[in-house]
């Protein structure tokens, strides 16, 4: 007989997770499940697995194991991402039972294996939907006019930036790119050269 492991997420309230600790303790109660071990944490979907404790979640759990949720949107940021996981847990005999919407999902059930048919179903449904809105979105603009991609010569941000008036003071004073770099405390001086020839610091200086 396997584990079973609740994983509770919420984005900010801290009783929203206390919430959601009783409602999966209150169905285990129920269903007469014992609980074992909880994974919390209080953070955005939109953070990465690893931040979000997923990643340490499907390390914990193994074949026979049970994972309760009280919804499905704890699980990820996107129907994609919940069903791609879904789908890795049941390959691997993982029980999923999300409280919410009443799924209790077996690899060796009939119904489960309907529901993952349906999930991947689902999953490849969305992720040619994200293409197609994309192509559309990008025909559109192409149709307006409107050029695609960054502006031919955009300078982007430098880290050099902050140190852009001494750096043109020291290139007033003759000093070499490299010298320059070990007196800001820079270890390349390659990069800063390349930023001084781009930008066209040395030419600026000579027109003023």
């Amino acid at each position: 007989m396997g584990k079973t492991v609740a994983y509770i997420r919420t984005s900010t309230d801290k009783q929203d997770l206390n919430n959601q600790k009783l409602e999966v303790l209150e169905f285990a109660r129920k269903k007469d499940l014992k609980v074992d071990e909880f994974v919390e944490i209080t953070i955005s979907s939109r953070k990465t697995t690893k931040q979000r404790r997923i990643d340490d979640l499907m390390q914990k759990l193994v074949g026979s194991d049970t994972l309760i949720v009280t919804e499905l949107s704890r699980l990820g940021r996107s129907t994609a991402e919940v069903i791609s996981l879904i789908n890795e847990l049941i390959g691997r005999n993982i029980r999923v039972i999300a409280i919410k919407q009443n799924l209790d999902i077996l690899k060796q059930d009939m119904n489960s294996k309907i529901i993952i048919t349906l999930f991947s179903l689902f999953a490849e449904l969305e992720k040619d939907m994200i293409s197609l809105r994309t192509k559309e979105a990008l025909s559109a603009k192409k149709a307006q006019g409107i050029k695609l991609g960054k502006p031919k010569d955009t300078i982007q941000k430098s880290k050099f930036d902050k140190d852009l008036d001494r750096i043109k003071e020291l290139l007033k004073l003759g000093l070499s790119v490299r010298k320059i770099a070990k007196l800001l405390g820079y270890n390349n001086h390659i990069s800063l050269n390349t930023y001084v020839n781009k930008r066209k610091i040395r030419e600026n200086l000579e027109v003023n």
